[in-house]
């Protein structure tokens, strides 16, 4: 019985052979009951190279198994075997460059366990931030008050015009000792409480408060079109400490004059001036802090401010030599130490230096002045350059 070729809508010309199954060739696939036959067969694409479904299969569970070698051999590779790789090091080593190895191993073991436990031991420092929070809660040295909403805000000029171009603008309409400035503001919605959280920024970079306000993108862009947008607290600080804007006290040094008329140094030179701020001394030293508050106690301010002067603090060479006074200074108003300034000005002297030249002694090594300037910190109670000096 031959196969009718009109029951195959996608064949090609049927070859029929007497009984036997018709062999064609299709394009897709299809079903179909041959006469007198009571079997189905599927016809596959050329494309497939006559692949059947079972050979399909196990050429895909192949490529999965290879995948998993791979990934098995990669794992071996990540957990090398340490011990033979350090046995086949060794194995030409003398038993002498074994030992000295292992204590070298002992000996950093040890280091790093004693450098842990001194980090554990040691009073973490208080860093800018921190403590231009407290000059901002507890108002140490205040010099001009914003009346805001009928209440005072003692805050400090020197740090507002440094870090808002609105308050450097204000300020400098009253740049009386105590001004009492009253606060306009065009942003709508500005409460006290958001206020103290504003100056509570550009003191510290950080709002200080939880107010979803402060999210809402609107308020932001009316604040930063009213008060300009600061820069971080690292970079306006660094700029007051570079430019002295402001600057309501100075430093001075006391010195031997028999020293230098032996040496012919100028008394100027050797008595130069340093300028700084109340507030930066104040809030990251308490020794400053102290001090400035007793000038206050005893009406020593009072003069200054009446006159119109900067408080001028003498300072006692023999303990704080002058050419650390700049390594101090820039800690204060930057929490970095940089010890290349002790040696940026050599024409500048120093008490201590020229006893140094008067007792034959050479100059001081590098190790030598950080541990100085360790115990200065530690008499200034200034826990962020001690501790810089401990690395």
């Amino acid at each position: 019985m031959g196969a009718n070729a009109s029951n195959y809508p996608h064949s090609c010309s049927p070859r029929v052979g007497g009984n036997s199954q018709a062999q064609q060739t299709f394009i897709g696939t299809s079903s179909y009951s041959q006469q007198g036959y009571g079997c189905e067969s599927k016809l596959y694409s050329l494309d497939h190279g006559h692949e059947k479904p079972q050979d399909k299969k196990k050429r895909t569970s192949g490529l999965a198994t290879l995948k998993k070698k791979f990934i098995k051999r990669r794992k071996s590779n990540r957990s090398a075997d340490h011990a033979k790789q350090m046995r086949e090091l060794l194995s030409g080593w003398d038993v002498r460059d074994v030992n000295a190895l292992v204590e070298e191993y002992e000996g950093t073991s040890a280091l790093k366990e004693l450098s842990l436990q001194a980090s554990l031991a040691r009073p973490e420092a208080r860093t800018l931030q921190k403590d231009m929070a407290d000059l901002y809660e507890y108002k140490y040295c205040t010099d001009v008050d914003l009346i805001f909403q009928e209440t005072c805000f003692p805050v400090h000029r020197a740090i507002l015009a440094a870090r808002c171009p609105f308050f450097k603008t204000l300020l400098s309409s009253s740049p009386e000792y105590g001004a009492e400035i009253i606060m306009d503001i065009n942003t709508a919605g500005i409460d006290m409480p958001m206020f103290s959280a504003l100056l509570h920024y550009l003191y510290t970079g950080e709002f200080g408060m939880e107010d979803s306000r402060f999210q809402n993108v609107d308020i932001l862009v009316q604040l930063s079109e009213e008060f300009g947008t600061p820069n971080s607290l690292d970079v306006d600080m660094r700029g007051l400490f570079d430019y002295m804007c402001y600057y309501d006290v100075v430093l001075s040094f006391s010195s031997d004059s028999e020293l230098v008329e032996a040496f012919g140094a100028n008394q100027n030179c050797l008595d130069e001036e340093l300028k700084a701020h109340k507030a930066v001394i104040s809030a990251r030293s308490p020794f400053f802090r102290n001090l400035l508050q007793r000038r206050i106690r005893t009406g020593e301010e009072i003069t200054d401010r009446t006159l119109r002067t900067p408080t001028r603090i003498i300072l006692d060479e023999s303990i704080i030599p002058k050419k650390y006074a700049k390594v101090i200074l820039h800690c204060m108003y930057t929490d970095v130490v940089d010890l290349s300034v002790l040696h940026c000005s050599p024409s500048v002297g120093s008490l201590s230096e020229v006893q140094a030249l008067v007792a034959g002694r050479p100059n001081m090594t590098r190790a030598e002045e950080a541990m100085e300037l360790y115990h200065i910190a530690l008499f200034l109670e200034f826990n962020m350059l001690a501790q810089g000096m401990q690395f």
